[in-house]
């Protein structure tokens, strides 16, 4: 009798702790393939402080091919899935088609970039999703303080040296945190101008920095960030952006070269091809995480709409905390369609509570529901990323012991330039590459610059899935989200849906001001136009997110 074969689309949390989980259940009883666009699991929460030089950045990936035994990994991006054919057709790293069949099938693709209507949001900042993004910006803070203390200009020192956040959620206010203790000890070796400083902007419309959390752990947030200089404005927006700076909802101008967005995420489009009920761009599952009416197919994590049975009528929020436990009961369930081992059961959870980093010893957390500020939340939060993460624990924790007793090392490796990480594109997991293009990018790119939807719509293409096509991932989309445990709370940006950390709506396609990632890009402090002739390349396709803090998903 042959082995069944079963396909897993995306290593994030939940695509990484189902193939993991199944290899352990099946033990060579079955073929396990995992198809994704990168050879690693990324460990997202620990993403800041690769972009604040904290953490190399292989520190926060886990090789898959080391710790996955009997799961074969497929390089590449999932384009159309033959749900009555029980096969799916993929892209590989170097534009090379395949197919894979399966027995069965677990889509845990995860979320991707959340863009909203704002114009000069897609050509003007850059987003926080992937290693690319880290890298980059890590290079380019850098950069501008370095050509901030040599210039002799005043305003040009300024705003090389203002950095502008957006979204108040886990990351944006990590990114904060860490990004104005980077900048502050660069400033220490390359003095600015005198009286000044670097100075960082954290914008959210919602009333408070992390509105997900306790208004107690919310305040020791927003206190820590003030202390430190973070300029925080709740209740405040972008309202535009362009090459000098951005323009405020509340009419005011800041001049600056750097725009990070962090207002959250959609889930990957890939699931309105499938032509399946669909919650807020989210498959509907049943509580044993298989798709009704079609029981060969699973899916959990942020393209999942789980129904939350602790809450009636709800879903489980897009948070690596779910994404992670999804993957084992999924991975279970799977195993006892096929008679290989495991017990079918419910997706139940309990809140396990939230963990921030605010850099140093600072931290805000409620682990069981219990408050900590300080150094007791600084000492669980990298407790529980220690224990959270699958590989990797003795080198993380030799980089922020090293971190601790030296200097903290600034410089620029240019290994990722501005137009391989445009804030609208489907793969912030992969960068962009001379010469290289992406046809679900091209298929995508038919309509004109700043047609969106209105704010409060959401779910599919108003237009529809194109036949035999991927929609679009890279496109303005309703609902907000993060990975973070418990779900980040709506914090609706301008234009757009609430900017939570997860459930994923999807509100525009094109966002304003034409083709993401074409032309220059005034974030970069140097030429950021692609080598060589031709159009720029185009973007690829990423999976799961990883949990953020007790955050994430994947």
């Amino acid at each position: 009798m042959s082995r069944p074969r079963i396909v897993i689309v995306g290593a994030g949390f939940a695509g990484y702790r189902a193939a993991r989980t199944l290899s352990r259940l099946t033990r060579g009883r079955a073929h396990i393939t995992l198809l994704n666009p990168t050879d690693y699991f990324l460990y997202l929460p620990l993403l800041p402080q690769v972009a604040a030089g904290i953490l190399e950045p292989r520190r926060v990936t886990v090789s898959l091919s080391d710790t996955l035994r009997d799961v074969r990994l497929v390089l590449g991006q999932a384009d159309r899935i033959d749900l009555d054919g029980r096969t799916l057709r993929y892209t590989g790293p170097e534009d090379e088609e395949g197919t894979l069949a399966y027995d069965r099938l677990v889509l845990t693709a995860g979320s991707v970039n959340k863009l909203l209507p704002i114009p000069g949001v897609a050509e003007h900042a850059h987003g926080f999703r992937g290693l690319p993004e880290a890298l980059y910006l890590r290079d380019h803070v850098t950069r501008q303080v370095e050509l901030a203390a040599a210039t002799d200009d005043p305003e040009a020192c300024a705003a090389r040296c203002t950095f502008v956040v957006v979204g108040a959620g886990y990351t944006g206010t990590e990114v904060a945190a860490h990004g104005q203790m980077f900048t502050d000890a660069q400033v220490r070796r390359h003095p600015l101008r005198r009286g000044m400083r670097p100075r960082w902007m954290l914008l959210d419309v919602a009333p408070r920095v992390l509105p997900e959390m306790d208004e107690k752990l919310s305040a020791t947030a927003d206190r820590v960030l003030r202390q430190r200089g973070v300029d925080v404005r709740m209740g405040t927006s972008v309202q535009e952006a362009t090459h000098d700076g951005v323009v405020l909802t509340d009419g005011r101008s800041v001049a600056t070269r750097t725009l990070v967005w962090c207002v959250g995420v959609r889930p990957d489009p890939l699931v309105e091809s499938l032509g399946l009920p669909t919650e807020k761009g989210r498959l509907l599952v049943d509580p044993h995480l298989q798709v009704p009416g079609r029981p060969e197919v699973f899916s959990c994590g942020d393209v999942a709409a789980v129904p939350d049975l602790e809450k009636p009528g709800g879903y489980t929020p897009m948070t690596a905390q779910h994404a992670w436990r999804q993957g084992r009961v999924a991975a279970e369930n799977v195993a006892a369609s096929l008679g290989l081992g495991g017990q079918r059961k419910a997706y139940r959870h309990r809140d396990l509570g939230f963990v921030v980093d605010l850099g140093g010893a600072k931290a805000a957390a409620n682990p069981l529901g219990v408050a900590l500020s300080g150094v007791p939340a600084g000492a669980v939060t990298r407790g529980y990323h220690l224990a959270a993460m699958p590989g990797n624990r003795v080198r993380v924790a030799a980089d922020w012991l090293l971190d601790a007793v030296l200097p903290r090392q600034a410089v620029q490796l240019g290994l990722v330039r501005s137009w391989s990480v445009p804030l609208d594109t489907s793969s912030p997991e992969v960068a962009r590459v001379a010469g290289g293009h992406d046809r679900r990018q091209e298929a995508g790119a038919g309509s004109g610059p700043g047609a969106a939807l209105p704010p409060d719509t959401e779910g599919d293409d108003p237009r529809g899935p194109r036949p035999g096509a991927r929609p679009a991932k890279d496109q303005p989309d309703g609902e907000p989200a993060k990975d973070q445990p418990g779900g980040e709370p709506a914090k609706d940006q301008p234009g757009g849906e609430p900017a939570k950390d997860q459930p994923g709506g999807e509100p525009a396609k094109n966002q304003p001001g034409g083709e993401p990632g074409r032309g220059p890009s005034w974030l970069s402090g140097t030429a950021d136009s692609p080598p060589g002739p031709g159009p720029a390349p185009g973007p690829v396709k990423r999976t799961d997110h990883p949990d953020d803090s007790a955050k994430g998903d994947s």
